[in-house]
């Protein structure tokens, strides 16, 4: 067996025994799902965006939001920033930094809720589109992997999930944030599919 298969596997288990051992990042992956559940009971929409294998996340997030995650259930109201005509035509006459945040400014409004990730917390257009949130009185929950990062720290919620010296982990940590972000949904919204 080649040595950087169990490295990796070794690498991901540390980083997520390191995940379970931060209480302040498990207390935020809480209030991050009570977040979106008010969302939803209140009738309102949920947004999420992120680049690379981020937006990647966000589109896997919304859709399994909309569309079913481990039981049938109603859909719920939520999208990914992930139109490529709209990305490519505001990247193209406002630059890529609005991508995020314009889209915001057509859709989103007050009690509504923004997932946006972002591994460095330092993303450009996920910056412009958390300050474009919060203007629109929108919920703001960050995922990201570096504590006191920009974007965490104008967050309302910072799921912060140090991974590594590498993304990927991070990553990693993220997509197991975002399932059970799903799940709490399914479990408050929908309890009878869990007895």
């Amino acid at each position: 067996m080649k040595p950087h298969i169990l490295d990796t596997l070794h690498q991901a288990r540390s980083a997520l025994d390191a995940l379970l051992a931060n209480p302040a990042a498990l207390a935020a992956i809480g209030d991050a799902g009570d977040a979106l559940v008010k969302a939803f009971r209140q009738g309102k929409r949920v947004f999420s965006c992120g680049n690379g294998g981020s937006m990647c996340d966000a589109m896997h997030f919304a859709e399994e939001l909309s569309g079913r995650y481990r039981l049938n259930r109603k859909a719920l109201p939520a999208a990914s920033i992930s139109d490529p005509s709209h990305i490519s035509c505001v990247g193209n006459d406002y630059g890529y930094e609005a991508i995020f945040s314009r889209y915001l400014e057509a859709h989103a409004g007050q009690g509504d809720v923004l997932l946006a990730i972002s591994t460095s917390g330092s993303s450009k257009n996920i910056l412009a589109a958390v300050n474009a949130a919060k203007a629109l009185g929108v919920t703001v929950v960050a995922l990201t992997g570096r504590p006191g990062s920009v974007i965490g720290e104008l967050a309302d919620i910072d799921v912060c999930t140090p991974g590594g010296q590498y993304a990927d982990r991070v990553q990693e940590l993220h997509i197991k944030v975002i399932h059970i972000l799903i799940e709490s949904v399914e479990r408050e919204l929908f309890p009878e599919n869990y007895a």
